[in-house]
């Protein structure tokens, strides 16, 4: 199967989603190149395995690397004051952030069969460790290992999309929409990414946000509690639809998480974003 890589809209709720062209071509000259994609390949899909592994561990992880070039730090935004209710929240949020994930800890235990049965129904899971697993884009047969770089929140964040947006999540579980590559990505362990993506982009390890960000997102904290995890479900969304604009395949991952963050971050700079639905990129959840 061939892919053509091309400029193109992803689907549009607003003229500001029109991907950027030079974003689009991979940020670098390819010409008439093609991609070739064979049906069947081990190497490609250790490849695939190794790819989404590194995104969240390692001392070369191509996504730290990227986040890094974009988590500089604005003096501008060292010295402002929270209000009480903004605090509350973020204070709340930190402690989340903390939480790893405990295979051996029962809620935790119910909380990843949860996700499964939003997932699949109608399907009985065999066990906490299951071949059944590699179905919802896990790496292996324990997706605890998957927790690794991002802990407990990245599980709820996935729940809440499921539970909130079952249209939506179904949609990218699914990959319904559009024309995709012959190599997906994974959907559980692009989520994870998803969650450390915004976490970095909005520096909430810090005491207080220090980057523009950061500081525009406390705003809709303090409009709405839920606001990181609705940004979670928009920012997957938005992935998915860079990625089928990009016509992207596994060896673009970063490349399409570099795009969708750079879009987020030009959301939540605008004006008349006031909350979490102000974003042009939340309609995406209802297209």
């Amino acid at each position: 199967m061939r892919l053509r890589k091309r400029r193109q809209c992803f689907p549009s709720c607003s003229s500001i989603h029109r991907v950027d062209e030079d974003e689009v071509y991979w940020r670098r000259k390819k010409g008439g190149q093609e991609l070739e994609w064979p049906h069947s390949s081990t190497h490609l899909i250790s490849q695939l395995a190794r790819c989404f592994t590194n995104a969240m561990v390692g001392p070369r992880s191509w996504i730290g690397g990227l986040f890094n070039r974009f988590g500089k730090r604005n003096e501008k935004f060292l010295d402002y004051t929270l209000s009480p209710i903004q605090q509350q929240r973020l204070r709340r949020l930190q402690e989340r952030l903390q939480m790893p994930f405990d295979e051996t800890h029962p809620d935790h235990q119910k909380a990843l069969i949860k996700l499964w049965n939003i997932a699949f129904p109608n399907v009985v899971l065999t066990g906490l460790i299951s071949e059944q697993w590699k179905d919802m884009g896990w790496q292996g047969t324990n997706p605890s290992t998957d927790f690794r770089g991002c802990g407990f929140i990245s599980l709820e964040n996935l729940l809440f999309f499921g539970q909130n947006y079952p249209v939506s999540f179904y949609r990218l579980l699914f990959k319904k929409d559009g024309n995709r590559a012959t190599w997906e990505y994974p959907f559980a362990v692009a989520g994870i990414n998803v969650s450390f993506m915004l976490i970095q982009m909005l520096d909430l390890h810090s005491e207080k946000p220090k980057n523009l960000p950061g500081y525009n997102f406390l705003k809709l904290l303090g409009e709405d509690e839920e606001a990181f995890d609705v940004l979670y479900c928009v920012a997957f969304e938005l992935m998915d639809a860079q990625w089928l604009a990009m016509h992207a395949s596994y060896m673009e991952f970063n490349e399409v998480l570099q795009v969708t963050r750079e879009q987020l971050q030009r959301e939540l700079s605008l004006d008349d974003v006031h909350r979490i639905q102000d974003l042009p990129a939340y309609n995406l959840l209802y297209k």
